[in-house]
């Protein structure tokens, strides 16, 4: 039976300074100015697949910039197509399995996640619903302990929520809990598991996140915990991301190799 990681089962609105998001800017031009972006003084990727997710309300389209620089330091990166990330949690992750096993089959190797937000909700769910798939999972800003945001993202979720509720009417009783952590899917229950000990996990986040409460964004290690400086918006357009990304999964290929192979499927 799989251990369970704590978790809120509430949902807590936190006045995160949410004004602090207009300065994403200033970090995409940091990134451009990097020598990191441009691949220097990284470790090289070894041709193993990472997928990445994007957050809540979005898409993969803000991710294309993050997916070419990982091509250029040498892995083979996919998007997640699991459409727009406003969709409850068992349909999200239904479609990001269905990507990671074509990454899975095509490279022949076990695949990273990378997941922004909510993207890293989604990660840690599949990765503990389906662990055989996944080397690494890594989540940037993601609240996986639990639902603590500025209250106009509360809002706009339980908009949603409301929305997948009235969808939902026409297939049975309506489930209060969708979209949320404690939800009884199976990608629910999966969130609430802490992942295999072979997986290993990061967790990037930074303190003048103006979105989500940094604390429901770290795990109970603390040498899986890495703070930035930085914006939650434009984590994925950080050079100390970038960075930590870079040493996180050659450290997770190093594991892989050393690990007992296993066939799958």
């Amino acid at each position: 039976m799989a251990e369970k990681q704590t978790f809120s089962s509430e949902l807590l609105p936190v006045r995160t300074p949410i004004y602090r998001e207009l300065l994403s800017g200033v970090d995409w031009l940091a990134l451009h100015y990097s020598p990191v972006y441009y691949g220097f003084g990284v470790p090289r990727g070894d041709g193993s697949a990472v997928v990445l997710v994007p957050g809540f309300l979005a898409t993969d389209a803000y991710l294309t910039e993050m997916k070419c620089w990982l091509n250029r330091i040498g892995y083979r990166t996919y998007l997640s197509n699991i459409g727009r990330n406003a969709d409850c949690l068992e349909t999200l992750v239904n479609r990001l399995q269905a990507t990671v096993e074509k990454a899975f089959h095509e490279t022949g190797r076990k695949v990273h996640l990378i997941g922004h937000s909510l993207g890293g909700v989604l990660s840690r769910a599949l990765a503990a619903r389906s662990p055989e798939f996944i080397a690494s999972v890594i989540t940037m800003a993601s609240p996986f302990r639990g639902i603590s945001s500025h209250p106009l993202v509360l809002q706009a979720s339980n908009v949603v929520r409301q929305r997948l509720q009235f969808e939902k009417k026409k297939e049975g009783p309506p489930q209060p809990h969708c979209m949320t952590g404690w939800c009884t899917c199976s990608a629910g229950q999966a969130l609430r598991n802490r992942l295999p000990g072979d997986i290993m996990q990061t967790a990037i986040y930074t303190r003048s996140d103006g979105i989500v409460d940094w604390r429901v964004c770290v795990t109970d290690r603390a040498e899986d915990n890495f703070e930035v400086i930085g914006t939650h918006i434009a984590l994925v357009f950080n050079p100390f991301v970038y960075r930590v990304v870079s040493y996180r999964l050659k450290q997770a290929t190093r594991m892989v190799q050393n690990a007992p192979v296993q066939k799958v499927g």
